[in-house]
């Protein structure tokens, strides 16, 4: 028999030692991640398969960082974005199982001073409602808190300013993801379990579940090393953002969107999510039947019905729920500029796949993942990731002949100091902050007090203004829209491209003019 430190040792074991490989099987995973890989063009990429709850494949390819040589393996580490949400929702349930907090707790019980538009939302909002998206908020309302990276916004900030996000539905009547929230929830935590969230994630997640590499709070990236540099795409080339700085801090967003982590741990989360056996009492039945619950009802796409034969879509604590063909589907995505997750399980087979991507890469991932998860659920099928690149296209097709391509931007001159007048100032909105409106030599320059990223230059086209984002890409450059005279003086900002990211959530700022230029 072993002894107990073995069993403990087995335990702590990268994933990816656990099993042997079936080489046809292997054979045909590698297949789909050589042809994403060469289809998109993408710069580094790994990719784990979990079948049985055995590690059936893993690879990855490309670089760090384009250009620069150093190979993309399993224990790279990547932003897993809003796949942290799932580890947050899994710190909260470990908490709860040891008696610090329930899931219907008034969230004031935890934060006195948390606050939302409604007082009568502030009274009733439960830990739980943190989780679901289900808070009458709009898409990604207040996500100008959080993005672009870095910023001066604290969690403290992010807090008092949800009391001025006008809802946009009823609460508990639908759904509409957000991100904010998820900030609310790791503080929720932090205030139940006595420690900061990145030091409960550590002792509640990485540590007991042997996550080795995975990050969250201070550290130090030439200590940790092996760590992939996001990507965007100018034509046919992938552009490394700048190396990360020599300590990267704790940030506000960290329990929306912070953690990164290499293919190893992700797939030993996977293991443990699929099999208790993995972690014996990590988190008892009824906590994990929380995680997976369908908390709130989720609209079910065409695609999905389409490519899935797909019935019901539901949001779990930091999980969407579905079915694909005919099987019980638990997954979710992650998305920052120039980073791509994707992780999906299919719990009744104890199987499951983790795409990690340093680099633009939406379709790619979506893709990927179809041909991966179709092998288990369609095998034989033919649906590989040329067959769903194929509908990718056709899709995009169909958008651009509908008039949904991208946007170009308006001709233009640069507003001049003398041209723009009285609106040139100083201008705040409540939860956003100050903005200045104000001469750069001839011209006006827009510049964010808390969001420095958000700097541009103000343009004229046909004497209305806009702003060319200099911190960030063009796709998000806005409208400047001036109503109303005197003290009731109002500055709004809209997206050019209607297709802009939801977390430009422009249409929630409303600013007035505080004060003159200096």
């Amino acid at each position: 028999m072993p002894t107990k430190r073995l069993l403990l040792c087995l335990l702590l074991l990268p994933a990816a030692a656990h099993a042997a490989v079936d080489d046809d099987g292997a054979a045909r995973y590698q297949q789909a991640l050589d042809a994403a890989y060469a289809h998109y063009r993408l710069p580094g990429i790994a990719v784990g398969v979990i079948e049985d709850g055995k590690v059936a494949y893993t690879g990855a390819r490309g670089e760090l960082a384009a250009g620069e040589g150093v190979p993309v393996d399993a224990d790279t580490l990547f932003k897993i974005a809003s796949n942290t949400k799932a580890m947050t929702a899994a710190v909260l349930a470990r908490l709860v199982q040891a008696g610090k907090l329930r899931w219907d707790d008034p969230v004031t019980r935890h934060l006195p001073q948390f606050r939302m538009h409604d007082p009568w939302v502030t009274a009733h909002m439960q830990v739980r409602d943190l989780l679901i998206h289900n808070s009458g908020l709009g898409l990604g309302a207040g996500d100008l808190m959080l993005w672009p990276e870095p910023n001066h916004f604290s969690r403290e900030d992010i807090i008092a300013g949800l009391a001025h996000l006008k809802p946009a539905g009823s609460f508990r009547a639908d759904y509409a993801y957000d991100n904010l929230l998820y900030v609310v929830a790791g503080e929720v935590a932090a205030a139940a379990g006595g420690k900061p969230y990145a030091q409960l994630l550590r002792e509640e997640i990485f540590e007991p579940l042997g996550m080795a590499r995975c990050q969250a709070g201070p550290w130090s990236p030439a200590a940790v090393g092996n760590v992939a540099r996001p990507h965007r795409r100018e034509a046919a080339r992938n552009i490394p953002a700048a190396a990360d700085p020599a300590r990267v801090d704790d940030f506000p967003s960290m329990a929306a969107g912070g953690v990164r982590c290499s293919l190893n741990d992700m797939l030993r989360w996977m293991q443990v999510l699929l099999d208790p056996q993995q972690a014996p009492g990590w988190l008892d039945a009824t906590q994990r039947r929380a995680l997976w619950t369908a908390h709130m009802s989720m609209p079910v796409g065409q695609r999905q019905r389409d490519w899935d034969n797909t019935h019901f879509h539901a949001y779990g604590y930091g999980w969407r729920l579905s079915d694909m063909d005919g099987q019980w589907k638990v997954a979710h995505t992650g998305t920052l500029s120039g980073m791509y997750s994707s992780l999906a399980l299919l719990p009744d087979r104890r199987s499951g796949a983790v795409i990690l991507i340093n680099g633009e890469a939406e379709d790619a991932r979506t893709a990927l993942m179809q041909a991966l998860l179709k092998q288990q659920t369609r095998p034989g099928a033919g649906l590989d990731v040329a067959y769903y690149a194929g509908l990718l296209e056709r899709e995009a097709a169909q958008r651009r002949a509908g008039g949904h391509g991208p946007v170009p931007l308006p001709q233009g001159v640069p507003a001049t100091v003398a041209g723009f007048g009285a609106d040139a100032g100083v201008w705040a909105d409540p939860w956003f902050g100050r903005v200045a409106l104000c001469p750069a030599g001839d011209d006006i320059a827009f510049a964010s007090e808390k969001s420095p990223a958000m700097h541009g230059r103000v343009m004229l086209a046909d004497g209305r203004p806009w702003v060319r984002w200099q911190g960030i890409g063009e796709d998000a450059d806005a409208w400047l829209e001036f109503t109303g005279d005197g003290p009731r003086r109002r500055l709004h900002l809209r997206a050019i491209d209607p297709d802009i990211d939801f977390s430009y959530d422009f249409q929630d700022l409303e600013f007035s003019r505080v004060g003159d230029c200096r």
